[in-house]
């Protein structure tokens, strides 16, 4: 639906407004340069445990933002 994207696997979709949606994807496309980055803006590894709910796994946090980050982009393309 025009000005909308859905969220869900299909059943108990959520639905957020397409502005949001598209900076949502601005954040995590940041969130994600913050990840990768080799310079001082890197994140350390307590933040990424911080806004990742305790992840240990830092390689596998990154490339779930990058993958979210995608699909995000998508979808509001």
């Amino acid at each position: 639906m025009p000005g909308s994207t859905t969220l869900g696997p299909g059943h108990g979709v959520d639905a957020i407004d397409h502005p949001d949606a598209q900076r949502l994807a601005s954040v995590m496309r940041e969130l994600y340069g913050l990840l990768t980055s080799t310079g001082p803006d890197r994140m350390t590894d307590a933040q990424v445990a911080a806004v990742s709910g305790g992840a240990q796994d830092r390689e596998a946090f990154t490339s779930w933002v990058e993958s979210v980050t995608g699909r995000l982009e998508e979808a509001t393309a």
